[in-house]
């Protein structure tokens, strides 16, 4: 059986964050159902600095965890 595996490259700050639409890259969803699920309080941890950013972190944690909480905080 053979896999063909699609490279996905994401752009991460030195800090960590990545904005909406790389974290929905890495993530494997869309930016508007990331910015459904914020609404809902569904989604990954997430902070906004006049834009809005997820930390790496916080998505892998979130990934790992099963995608079913959100510990939102607006900043």
């Amino acid at each position: 059986m053979t896999i063909a595996l699609e490279e996905i490259k994401v752009s991460v700050l030195p800090d960590g964050r990545m904005d909406t639409e790389n974290s929905a890259l890495y993530v494997g969803l869309k930016p508007k159902t990331m910015a459904m699920m914020r609404c809902s309080g569904e989604g990954p941890e997430f902070i906004k600095r006049g834009k809005v950013f997820y930390f790496k972190d916080a998505l892998d944690r979130w990934i790992a965890d099963g995608k079913k909480q959100s510990t939102a905080r607006a900043a």
